[in-house]
């Protein structure tokens, strides 16, 4: 990259192709009859002209350490940059630090909980959940460090801004964030403030966008192509590019499922600190751009229960016109 995006290098996630890489239905009835995997995935990175790719965890678990080098010379020889994506429970961290060490990887990224759509009220011990997290991350990051590697905790519709400083701070050197763009709409906060305050610990990028459809309950966060919904992807890449050069970032389009924040509702609420007026506000101003109708229909073909290849061809064609928005910006080359 040169000019406004220089030190960006941009990629591809597996979390916007979960059914066609198999990681959606396994198991089930649903499942897709030809996952791609791990090697599919690959392909569909070079194919688009990926620089860095997102690797999920337990791809890697099975390798053994000839198995891991042999993955590392394939992605050097594909000139793709490995980050690591590990899961929960926590336990799966240490072994997703092992793996990244070996393949070269700087980034280990990692969820917190599986809360969504920014409903702690689900969570009756919160508070218990939030201080186990803190002791996790505090063992965790000199493991990392140890390793030439930054563990990165993403806002997976969980954490604020803040919340995740804290974290940082109290973990110190070894910690960073991984800042999901689609996932402040989760926790009521607009994208670039969201953006600003986390930049000083950036440490990768997942960019998502979602269109947003009100509800008399809040809002209803609906999947799309990177560029085309409410998030202002290079103006928030701008803010974290002026923290830390160089970056990486992937393409990662939502879930198969639409979230729905119901933060009109006082139970929502539970487990929150109290905010101001001005940040909800904003995020309230922020998801009326690109906004969906209140009468169309949000659903995703898995949702509507399409046959495996509609959902496929789906997630394939959203994941092409997401690499050809951020080329048009001039974020992916």
């Amino acid at each position: 990259m040169t000019g406004r995006f220089d030190g960006l290098t941009v990629g591809l996630n597996p979390y916007g192709l979960t059914y066609t890489l198999g990681l959606q239905g396994a198991g089930t009835p649903r499942a897709n009859p030809d996952p791609q995997g791990l090697d599919g995935f690959v392909a569909i990175a070079q194919r688009i002209g990926a620089r860095m790719i997102d690797l999920h965890g337990p791809w890697l678990t099975g390798l053994d350490r000839g198995g891991l080098a042999a993955l590392k010379d394939r992605l050097a020889a594909a000139g793709l940059t490995p980050v690591v994506s590990a899961g929960l429970p926590h336990a799966a961290v240490e072994q997703a630090l092992a793996a990244a060490a070996a393949l070269g990887a700087k980034v280990v990224r990692t969820a917190l909980t599986t809360v969504l759509c920014g409903d702690r009220a689900a969570r009756a011990d919160w508070d218990e959940t939030v201080a186990r997290l803190r002791a996790d991350l505090i063992r965790l990051a000199p493991m990392a460090r140890d390793l030439g590697l930054t563990l990165a905790i993403e806002n997976h519709q969980d954490f604020t801004a803040e919340e995740l400083l804290t974290f940082c701070e109290d973990a110190g050197e070894g910690l960073g964030i991984c800042l999901d763009t689609g996932n402040s709409f989760p926790v009521a906060e607009a994208p670039l403030p969201f953006a600003a305050k986390v930049a000083p610990r950036i440490a990768h990028v997942h960019l998502k966008d979602y269109r947003i459809q009100m509800t008399t309950e809040g809002y209803r966060l609906v999947r799309c192509a990177i560029g085309d919904g409410a998030v202002p992807v290079a103006e928030v890449l701008d803010i974290l590019l002026a923290a830390r050069r160089p970056l990486t970032a992937s393409l990662e389009p939502a879930a198969l499922e639409a979230r729905h924040v119901r933060l009109f509702t006082p139970g929502w609420w539970q487990g929150y600190p109290p905010i101001d007026a001005p940040r909800l506000a904003a995020a309230l101003l922020a998801a009326q751009a690109n906004r969906l109708p209140q009468d169309a229909d949000w659903r995703t073909p898995w949702e509507r229960g399409a046959a495996p290849a509609e959902i496929v061809a789906y997630e394939v064609a959203m994941m092409e016109r997401s690499a050809a928005n951020m080329r048009a910006l001039g974020i992916m080359e």
